[in-house]
This record gives C-alpha cells, structure tokens and sequence, in this order.
C-alpha cells in the first residue's frame, strides 16, 4: 500500500492528480459560459444584421414612395394650373354677371400666397 509520502518521491507525470475533479469542473464551467456567450453574441449579430437588413429596405421602399408622392405633386400642380388657366379665359370670356367684381387675378393670387404659406410651415 502506497502512502502520500510516497507520492511524493514520484515524478510528476506519474503522481496521482488530486484536485483533478475540481480542475474539471472549472473548465466545464468555464466552457459551459463560452459556449453561452458565444450563442448570444451569434444570436445578437444575427439579430443586428437582420435590424440592418429591415431598415435598408424601409429606406428603399421609402425612397421609392417619396418619388411616386413627388411624380403626383408635379402633375397636379400642371392639372391646377391648366384649370386655373381655364377659368381665367372661360371667365374673361364669359359675359355672366356672375364673375362681375370680382378680381379674378387677385383672387388666383390669395390663392398662390396661400399655397406658399402652408409649404413654409411645414
């Protein structure tokens, strides 16, 4: 039978390796929390590219309704011009009481004037 005496005398390599659990159980820990951490930071790149990927195709699609709302703007603004035209000739034409007074130019003006003030607000 073999005391701890004895042991000692021993090399290294061939001693019986007490604490060895304790050792084993740290670096089961210790691994167990890498592993972890390494599965969150996964999870949080993922979830980062993906937040990326969203706000990329909000902005294009973004983009794209700003243009077709700009596209809109421009040929409505031709139509209300073409109107306002139509009435001035249909207006200075007409020989109807109805427009008797009435200072057309003026009024297209105040019309104008207010466009202009509620774009600057904004």
């Amino acid at each position: 039978m073999l005391l701890d005496e004895d042991f000692s005398t021993m090399p290294s390599d061939k001693r019986p390796r007490r604490g060895l659990s304790d050792a084993d159980d740290e670096d089961e820990d210790y691994r167990r929390r890498r592993d972890r951490n390494n599965e969150a930071v996964k999870k949080s790149r993922f979830k980062s590219k993906q937040r990326t990927q969203e706000t990329f195709t909000r902005v294009n699609k973004l983009k794209a309704e700003n243009q077709m709302l700009e596209e809109k703007v421009k040929t409505l603004t031709k139509d209300l011009q073409f109107l306002k035209d139509l009435f001035l000739e249909y207006a200075s034409n007409s020989q109807s009481s109805k427009f008797a007074g009435l200072d057309l130019e003026k009024l297209l003006e105040d019309v104008e004037d207010d466009k202009k003030d509620s774009k600057n607000s904004k």
